[in-house]
């Protein structure tokens, strides 16, 4: 079975969606990369399978992007801090807008995951958004947890990022 494949299959389908996802957002020359869980996915040593697609668009292109999303039959929920889409698999996609990601897209890096080719954002980028979801405190504490696993499965892929951790993180990752 190769990578799509057991994708696909944990998923219901989702390498079909984020493929059109891609396709769309490629063929309109939107600049785009993900973040979160496939991202960190392309930067640790092991995958490990997510129906979370969390992405950032550059901040004058999200309208048309997601216009773009619609026109392909995704549905459309909106958010204060992203806009979220279901296909027709497991897969769910959000377009984050918060601030934090808009400048990653610039940095981001064309490469393949879960047999997938798509852009994902720099290891630095990674690593600060995920240290970015963990402290935040409205955040559920399963997800902050997970959050705190993807830090750690980047530092033992990259140990020079050891730097870029605050202290206080990294004390945990050592406990």
């Amino acid at each position: 079975m190769t990578q799509r494949q057991f994708y696909d299959w944990q998923t219901l389908g989702g390498a079909k969606d984020v493929s059109r996802l891609v396709a769309a957002l490629e063929e309109r020359e939107i600049s785009w990369c993900m973040i979160g869980g496939l991202a960190v996915n392309h930067w640790a040593q092991e995958p490990m399978a997510t129906a979370d697609v969390d992405l950032v668009i550059v901040s004058e292109k999200i309208e048309e992007a997601a216009d773009t999303l619609k026109s392909l039959g995704f549905t459309e929920s909106r958010f204060k801090w992203s806009i979220n889409f279901k296909g027709e698999s497991k897969v769910s996609i959000q377009i984050s807008t918060e601030e934090i990601y808009l400048d990653f897209p610039e940095r981001s890096i064309g490469t393949t995951v879960h047999g997938i080719l798509m852009r994902v954002a720099s290891l630095e980028d990674t690593l600060k958004g995920k240290i970015a979801a963990y402290v935040e405190p409205a955040r559920r504490p399963s997800k902050r947890q997970k959050d705190l696993a993807d830090i750690s499965r980047l530092l033992e892929a990259h140990p020079g990022i050891k730097d870029l951790i605050p202290q206080p993180i990294y004390d945990r990752l050592e406990k």
